[in-house]
């Protein structure tokens, strides 16, 4: 049997272009097809373009049809997938925009300047569409912090870089961090995760789309100059086409520059504003490559670009690398001719570079010129719509994926509950997030209401007086243990916050990180995790609006765990009732509202006693979930209730210890009310830290609370279980009584994330 290299040279194809498209990512059968679309061999322009369009980054050539299953129609959509962003309706003729994107690869080189051109592209998303960009949260995922070691040292370095710069992008150009998780788990000790979701405001009619239109129209490229960042994968051709000795040429790091990105944001918005462009697109992933043909598929067009026109920061650039160069912070508009010049004039007054780099024809091709010459031309369909997409062939693995994680409590820490409840506190998943929260700017702008850790969700004020509730969630080694119920978990994760805030969801956007789908134990993790979302948002009517998929996360050590991030969108009827955590006033009744029992297995108490995963986690109840979301979110737009916290890591002794500490307030708690039918049986341990969706604490009046019923036929419990007041948390059991002094529990769980951190690397020095 011939070799690879010899069916290549076979089929008239020499070893070179073999290597270089192989190294490109493309497959000799993807090569092969490319070679029929174009009818010829592509040459270097042509092929690193197709290859990053024919990427798993560009095309979701193994997702794409999963993604399908997803609800994509609701009552406030407005803009879904397909666009640069989503959005949705919020009344008085408003729209919000918003979307989550990964930049996991180029933070785990770079950390700061890949968190930091994160933030910058999924702003750029937001004000492509038209919208002013008024909020980023973060999700964020690490290794373990504890100990000494190289891998522990790794992980510090990359969180304390990743925030450095998610910091100091969204602070310098003036749009609040308003929240966002961080976990740290084994799983990403190589392969960190950080996602950035971003949420903007706009007029209905200021919404814009990215579809070229207008045979003649002329294409502009607006905003900084092109240089050779992030050129990546296509590196292998700069190697062969300039020389590997050429250090002037090699592919850099993406470098964000958040003062230039401002002055672009203010010029697009103008230039939408005076109504000058026909369309606009960010330059993000594929720079030019992808924004333009994009554009072109989107409107059934042709482009022709001249890359000789692009300004360019570096000298002597070939076209391919002007092609894919990833430099941020720019920006592509179609324009009708005759309004050329008062676009130029805009950008002028906003000192951002501007120059006419093209025409949009009908020919449906895509043609790169350099110097009047065409140096490569290729159907646009093909480069854009044409990639081959993969079924994936999963299967559930026989035998564990994940080691178990380290022991962190033994003896009567892992057992006592006395002692336990301040080690949780403590613990790097639960402990207070302040310490990187107070780098980031939360209030620049005016509009936030309830700042990060004074709710479950982010409140943003909207100018009729109703607000908008944001947040992200997903809980990766739940996930892991069940894919499926694991994601349905994190969608209505994300609802429940927003109930206890009061807000209704109106969309949701996802971030979808795991590892290399081509493995069959992979494939399956995506699969059931997609088949999850779909059936969650469905329960709760909700639509996906967009998102974002991040495969190949993983190194000899194995994938990640899989992490479908879920950033949701709300809206409550008035700012001035949104919900707080916190306890409020002594002498309050506790309810506890419950449509689940919760269990220890995948919990975080079972992570620090060293449990393997389990096999699967409890099945739910969707309607039950659904009832309970929904009489929380009633009761605090009612003004029924003072507080309202959702149960999540840690159960429901480390939310009641949340409640109390926020609000400065002890509390008295019967455990014995709280339980019912859905705890009988169940030990101590599992009672106070076992988890599971669909469990609230909240406090108000008694009388309100002592009211409050579940719907008929619904499979909730509503208990009043405790009291407001004094310094101490008490919790009365079957036993005996639990009772910690809030001083007790407040030292672990606002220094508990300082503490893992050593003087040279303390984020909150």
């Amino acid at each position: 049997m011939s070799s690879p290299q010899e069916r290549d040279e076979e089929r008239g194809r020499g070893t070179r272009d073999a290597q270089h498209h192989r190294a490109l990512g493309l497959t000799d059968t993807e090569y092969d097809l490319i070679v029929a679309k174009l009818g010829r061999e592509p040459n270097a322009v042509e092929l690193s373009m197709f290859s990053l369009m024919w990427s798993e980054h560009c095309a979701y050539k193994h997702s794409k049809r999963l993604l399908g299953q997803l609800p994509t129609e609701g009552p406030y959509l407005l803009m879904g997938p397909g666009e640069n962003a989503g959005a949705v309706d919020v009344g008085d003729g408003l729209a919000i925009a918003f979307k989550v994107e990964s930049h996991n690869h180029p933070s785990a080189v770079e950390p700061f300047q890949g968190a930091a051109t994160g933030v910058g592209g999924i702003l750029r998303d937001i004000f492509a569409v038209g919208a002013r960009p008024i909020a980023v949260l973060d999700s964020l995922r690490f290794g373990e912090l504890g100990g000494e070691g190289d891998r522990n040292q790794r992980s510090r370095y990359l969180l304390e870089h990743a925030v450095g710069g998610i910091g100091h992008y969204g602070n310098s150009i003036g749009v609040p961090t308003v929240g966002g998780e961080i976990y740290f788990e084994p799983a990403y000790e190589q392969n960190c995760l950080v996602n950035a979701m971003a949420l903007g405001i706009a007029p209905h009619d200021r919404l814009t789309r990215a579809a070229a239109t207008g045979p003649g129209n002329t294409l502009i490229l607006f905003g900084a100059l092109t240089g050779r960042d992030g050129i990546g994968g296509a590196s292998v051709l700069a190697s062969a086409e300039l020389g590997e000795d050429d250090a002037s040429k090699r592919p850099t790091v993406q470098i964000g520059d958040p003062f230039a990105e401002k002055k672009l944001l203010e010029c697009s918005l103008e230039l939408l504003d005076l109504e000058l462009l026909v369309s606009l697109q960010d330059l993000g992933a594929a720079g030019l490559t992808s924004s333009s043909s994009e554009m072109a598929s989107k409107g059934g067009l042709g482009l022709d670009i001249h890359v000789d026109r692009v300004p360019l920061r570096e000298p002597g650039m070939e076209p391919f690398e002007i092609m894919v160069s990833e430099s941020q912070e720019r920006m592509l508009c179609v324009v009708e001719p005759h309004r050329v010049d008062e676009v130029l004039a805009v950008c002028a007054k906003w000192e951002t570079t501007a120059t006419a780099i093209g025409e949009v024809t009908d020919s449906g091709h895509l043609r790169v010129l350099q110097n009047g010459l065409v140096v490569g031309d290729m159907p646009v369909p093909a480069l854009v719509d044409d990639c081959p997409l993969y079924d994936l062939e999963p299967a559930k693995p026989s035998e564990p994926i994940y080691p178990a994680p380290p022991r962190v409590l033994d003896g009567d820490a892992a057992t006592d509950p006395a002692k336990i409840l301040p080690a949780l506190l403590g613990s790097a998943n639960i402990a207070s997030r302040l310490p990187v929260f107070e780098q980031y700017d939360w209030i620049v702008q005016s509009r936030t209401v309830r700042r990060p850790e004074e709710a479950d969700a982010a409140v943003l004020l909207l100018p009729d007086g109703a607000a908008i509730a944001v947040s992200i969630d997903g809980s990766g080694r739940r996930v892991a243990a069940d894919p499926y119920r694991g994601t349905v978990e994190a969608v209505f994760e994300c609802a429940s916050n927003l109930a206890c805030v009061g807000a209704e969801p109106l969309g949701l956007t996802n971030c979808l990180n795991f590892g290399n789908p081509e493995k069959p134990h992979v494939a399956w993790q995506l699969t059931e995790s997609v088949r999850g979302m779909a059936d969650a948002c469905r329960a709760l009517d909700t639509p996906v609006v967009g998102g974002n998929v991040s495969l190949y996360n993983e190194s000899g050590g194995g994938p990640i765990y899989p992490t479908p991030v879920v950033g949701m969108v709300g809206r409550l009827p008035e700012a001035a009732r949104a919900g707080r955590l916190g306890f409020a006033q002594p002498g309050d009744a506790i309810a506890v509202v419950r449509a689940a029992s919760p269990s220890l297995p995948a919990s975080e108490l079972a992570k620090l006693r060293g449990d393997a995963l389990p096999d699967g986690l409890p099945e739910q109840d969707p309607a039950a979930l659904r009832a309970a979301i929904e009489l929380v979110r009633d009761a605090v737009r009612r003004g029924d209730v003072r507080s309202a916290h959702d149960v999540a890591e840690g159960g429901l002794a480390v939310a009641l210890s949340e409640a109390a500490l926020a609000g400065g307030l002890g509390a008295t708690i019967d455990l014995r009310e709280v339980g019912g039918t859905t705890c009988q049986g169940k030990p101590l341990d599992e009672q106070l830290f076992g988890e599971g969706p669909g469990t609230f604490v909240i406090s108000g009046p008694r009388e309100l609370l002592e009211d409050l019923s579940a719907p008929q036929g619904a499979a909730i419990a509503v208990r009043v279980v405790g009291e407001v007041g004094g310094d101490a948390l008490a919790i009365e059991h079957a036993d005996g009584t639990l009772r910690w002094p809030l001083d007790e529990l407040r030292a672990p769980r606002t220094r508990g994330l300082a503490d893992l951190l050593d003087d040279a690397t303390r984020l909150d020095d």
